[in-house]
C-alpha cells in the first residue's frame, strides 16, 4: 500500500504573522550559498563577464554570451531553491482564498529574492573595500598612487610605452605610469588626448627610454590608439555585464515568486519536491486548504 501524504493543518488567521522572516532568511541563506558556489565554479572554467586577467580582452563575443548566460542560470537556480525553501518552511494559516495563500508565497519569495540580493551585496562591498588597499600601489615621495582601474585595463598599453632596454632602476617609475594611465583614459573620450598631453607623453618615453623624439612620438600615437580600441572593448564588457545581471536578476524574483508558490503547494501536501509547476492533486482528491 503506497504512502498517504500528510497534509499541514493552517493555523487561524492572526495567529501567524503576514511575513516569517525565519523561512524568508533561511531561504536568503540557501539561495546565496548555492549562488557562491556556481560562480566560484564558473570563475574557475573561464565562465566569468569580467576578469583581471591580461587575457580577458582577447576573449571572443561568444564567451562573453555564454559567460552572460551563465550568470542567469546561477540567478534562476539559485533563487529558485532559496523561494521554494522560503514558501515550504512557512507556517500555515486559514484563508478562504486559495489565492490569498499563493500570494503570500509568492510574496516570501520575492523577500527571499531581496534579501540575498542584499546580503551578496553587503559581502561584495565588504570584500571590495579589504582587497582595494592591497592592490593600490603607493606613490611614495614621487607623487599620488596609480591609477588602479586604468593600470587594469591598458596594462599592456603601458607597458609597451615604457619598455626600454636601458636598466633603470627608480622609483619615479610608479608616478609616470599613473600620469601616463590617466592621459591614455581620455584616449576614449569625446576630445581625447590633446596635443599637449601627446608631446608631453613622448617626451616622458624619450628620457625614459632614450629614443629618438620621433621615435617616442610614434610610439605614443600607437599607443593612444591601442588604448582606446581596449577601452572601447572594456566599456561593451561593462554594458554587457551590466545586463546579464539585470536579466538574472529579474528573472530571479520570478523564479523565487512561483518556486514559493510551488513549495506551499508541496508544504500542504507533505509532499517531496516534483517540480511541477501545475497541480499535482490526483482526481478526487480534496483540494488542501491554502496559507
Amino acid at each position: 500500500m503506497g504512502a498517504v501524504p500528510q497534509t499541514s493543518t493552517p493555523l487561524p488567521e492572526g495567529t501567524v504573522p503576514h511575513v516569517q522572516w525565519s523561512s524568508v532568511i533561511a531561504g536568503a541563506i540557501a539561495a546565496s550559498g548555492v549562488s557562491f558556489t556556481l560562480l566560484a565554479f564558473g570563475a574557475g572554467i573561464g565562465l566569468s563577464v569580467a576578469s583581471t586577467a591580461p587575457t580577458w580582452r582577447d576573449s571572443s563575443a561568444w564567451l562573453w554570451i555564454l559567460s552572460g548566460l551563465f550568470l542567469i542560470l546561477v540567478a534562476l537556480s539559485a533563487f529558485g531553491l532559496g523561494g521554494y525553501i522560503a514558501g515550504r518552511m512557512r507556517s500555515a494559516f486559514r484563508s478562504p482564498s486559495v489565492g490569498e495563500g499563493e500570494f503570500r508565497d509568492g510574496v516570501h519569495g520575492l523577500a527571499t529574492w531581496g534579501l540575498a540580493i542584499l546580503v551578496t551585496a553587503m559581502l561584495g562591498l565588504a570584500g571590495a573595500a579589504a582587497i582595494t588597499p592591497m592592490m593600490a600601489p603607493g606613490g611614495g615621495g614621487q607623487g599620488p598612487a596609480a591609477s588602479t582601474s586604468g593600470e587594469n585595463i591598458i596594462a599592456s598599453e603601458l607597458d609597451e610605452l615604457f619598455r626600454s632596454a636601458r636598466n633603470t632602476n627608480d622609483t619615479a617609475i610608479t608616478y609616470q605610469r599613473s600620469e601616463a594611465a590617466r592621459i591614455l583614459l581620455k584616449s576614449n573620450g569625446h576630445n581625447g588626448v590633446t596635443i599637449d598631453e601627446r608631446n608631453h607623453l613622448a617626451n616622458v618615453v624619450a628620457n625614459r627610454t632614450g629614443m629618438p623624439a620621433d621615435l617616442a612620438m610614434s610610439r605614443v600615437d600607437r599607443v593612444i590608439v591601442a588604448s582606446q580600441q581596449e577601452l572601447h572593448r572594456a566599456r561593451v564588457a561593462a554594458v554587457l555585464q551590466a545586463f546579464m545581471i539585470a536579466a538574472g536578476l529579474l528573472l530571479g524574483a520570478a523564479v523565487a515568486w512561483y518556486s514559493a508558490v510551488e513549495g506551499g503547494r508541496d508544504r500542504q501536501r507533505g509532499t517531496l519536491p516534483a517540480w511541477s509547476w501545475g497541480n499535482r492533486a490526483t482526481p478526487g482528491s480534496p483540494t488542501p486548504t491554502r496559507l
